[in-house]
């Protein structure tokens, strides 16, 4: 079975980024339409930084933008419509941006399981750093305070394309993102609950590299096992 690449795009366009996803989730589709003859494709574990920028789930709802679109360039910032899941939400500088082109089947996941697998690798670790993150039974992603009505703020966003059992898209996890950003949209389309940080939660800004290493690490370690046979 083939292992799973990690690859650190580091800072990339938007589009640019998107385009390579598409690349290598499109010879993921071509194996499949080819009735998996032949060795299969590398799977990846995509991280990026991106610049300022805005993505609407196909799902989404366009008034869950709060500005105007004219807006985007005195914030020097830019806007997709895409084909995830979900609604909209940020992505820029201080985020791990995490895109896994995986084949779900040789991963031995649901996709409800895969979901649960990058929310579980995000808590642990927050938990790591003394940050009570959690899941939501009502929404995907990380959270904290998940069921205080008042309180309740989300660390990590999640949506993802999934297409005969391979995935594109992913999470965005946010280190020491600027969170003003975010007070220009409905943020996953939630109107009453917050987004936050680590930077916010600890009170100082975590080493970037290294809060994206131990990210690494706990996403390629748990793929190994899935891949372990029983």
């Amino acid at each position: 079975m083939n292992e799973v690449v990690y690859r650190d795009l580091g800072a990339m366009d938007y589009k640019e980024a998107w385009d390579y996803q598409e690349e290598l989730f499109n010879r993921w589709m071509e194996y499949k339409r080819k009735g998996s003859a032949g060795d299969p494709p590398d799977q990846y574990l995509l991280f990026v930084e991106h610049p300022h920028v805005y993505t609407l789930g196909k799902s989404g709802d366009e008034k869950n933008m709060l500005i105007h679109k004219d807006f985007l360039k005195k914030i020097n910032a830019t806007y997709y419509k895409i084909n995830r899941g979900g609604d909209i939400t940020y992505h820029g500088p201080g985020q791990i941006v995490g895109y896994p082109i995986l084949d779900l089947e040789s991963q031995r996941m649901g996709l409800k399981d895969y979901i649960h697998f990058m929310e579980h690798s995000i808590i642990e670790l927050c938990r790591r750093y003394g940050i009570g993150a959690t899941h939501s039974e009502e929404a995907t992603g990380v959270w904290l305070d998940v069921n205080h009505p008042h309180k309740a703020r989300k660390i990590c966003a999640i949506g993802v394309r999934s297409s005969r059992y391979v995935t594109m898209h992913g999470f965005a996890f946010n280190v020491n993102t600027d969170l003003n950003y975010f007070t220009y949209i409905n943020p996953c389309g939630f109107q009453e609950k917050g987004v936050t940080s680590m930077e916010k939660e600890l009170g100082e800004k975590p080493d970037y590299d290294k809060v994206k290493t131990e990210l690494k690490e706990i996403l390629m370690e748990g793929l190994e096992k899935q891949r372990t046979p029983l």
